[in-house]
This record gives structure tokens, sequence and C-alpha cells, in this order.
């Protein structure tokens, strides 16, 4: 790496490989899953292409990102190694603890759906639903699907599969939800559902009553 808080400490060290403009939001974007550069350069929103061929490089030199050949196509993506991929769990811990910062709404910062991908999964972590059931999550108009089961919440793309539940509401609303900050009947009418709402508000409300707990505790 070009640049070196030159100190022994891990924290440190971490930030010597990405502490770095946008090398985050690179994690980010792999997170969601496997990219090429163009998706890369699209699902960031305003990185140089000079700059983030530099980020990638520097982050596959120290063994965070690594390139791949497509399944589908002769093509080259891009992926978090499996040391890469740890970087979830900090990831997720900086976006609980930026809740305060997301209530104030986008202010006309850019904003990607997809983006909830890694947002949503960071707050329903540990999260487990008295049910299985797969609820959709339309915003924007990208479909993003939590799948929840007794052993945990998984939030991904719509893979196209069944929904038991669509909920439609603007991202700020979605994540009040999502933090338990708001439950359903919060919104007033800000929020659509299609399918079975018991199984949206088994996921959504249920969020805020462990929230609450929580405080008490």
């Amino acid at each position: 790496m070009s640049r070196s808080y030159g100190q022994y400490c891990g924290l440190a060290r971490a930030l010597d490989v990405v502490g770095d403009r946008w090398n985050l939001l690179i994690v980010r974007q792999l997170l969601i899953a496997p990219a090429r550069y163009r998706e890369l350069l699209d699902g960031l929103g305003g990185v140089a292409t000079n700059l983030l061929a530099d980020r990638l490089r520097d982050l596959e030199t120290a063994g965070v990102v690594e390139r791949r050949l497509a399944e589908e196509a002769n093509a080259i993506v891009y992926a978090l190694t499996p040391w890469g991929a740890e970087l979830r769990e900090p990831v997720e811990s900086l976006i609980r603890w930026s809740t305060p910062l997301m209530a104030r709404g986008s202010g006309g910062d850019r904003f990607h759906a997809e983006w909830l991908v890694v947002g949503l999964g960071a707050l329903f972590a540990g999260r487990t639903a008295p049910w299985p059931s797969t609820v959709g999550v339309a915003v924007g108009g990208q479909v993003l699907q939590l799948r929840a089961t007794r052993s945990g919440i998984e939030v991904t793309l719509h893979d196209g599969g069944a929904l038991d539940a669509v909920v439609r509401a603007d991202a700020s609303i979605v994540l009040g939800l999502a933090a338990g900050a708001l439950t359903l009947d919060d919104t007033g009418g800000l929020v659509d559902i299609e399918g079975d709402e018991a199984a949206a508000r088994a996921l959504f409300d249920s969020r805020r009553s462990d929230a609450e707990g929580s405080t008490r505790r």
C-alpha cells in the first residue's frame, strides 16, 4: 500500500488496507455479490473509473479482493476473498451505528436500492422469525427478499421466487422499520403491503418489540 499510518496497532493496520476513500464501499458492493468492473462502477455511483481501478488493485494486492472467472460467461468478476468476506461483521456494525445519521433521510444523496441488501442484513442480523416466510421489499423499482427462518433472516436481491408478501415504501421508511424505530402502524399510509400482511408484520413489527425489550433490559 502506498500510504500507511506507521503504527503497530490493529485498527491502524486495518485502516492502511480499507481506510482509503471508496474502499469500504467497494467491499459493500462485493458483499452483495461478485461483480464485473462495469457493475461496480455503476453500483458505486460517483467513483471515477481510474480511481476504482486503483482501489481494486490495492485491495487485490492486500488480499481482500480477487478476480474470478464468471460462471455464466467468459468474463472476469471481482469477489471478496475469504479474509475479505470477514469484513461483513465490521461493516454491519458501522451500519447499525449509523442509524441516527440515516433517520434524517437522503437529503439529495445518491441512493441505489441494492445497497439495502447490506443495510437490512445488518439491521436484521441475529434475529429470527416466528415462522418461515419470504417477504419482498420493493424500493425504487428494485425488489429485495427477506427469507425468514427460525435460524435467521437472509437478505438478498429477489431471486424471482414466490413471495408471501411484498412491502412497498421509501428507503427511509424501510430502514426505520428494520431498525425498530417504526412499526407498520406508525407509517401513516406510507407503506403498501400486498399478500400476507401477517408475514410482513412478523418481520417488521417484532423488530420494534425486540428493540424495546433490549432497552428495558
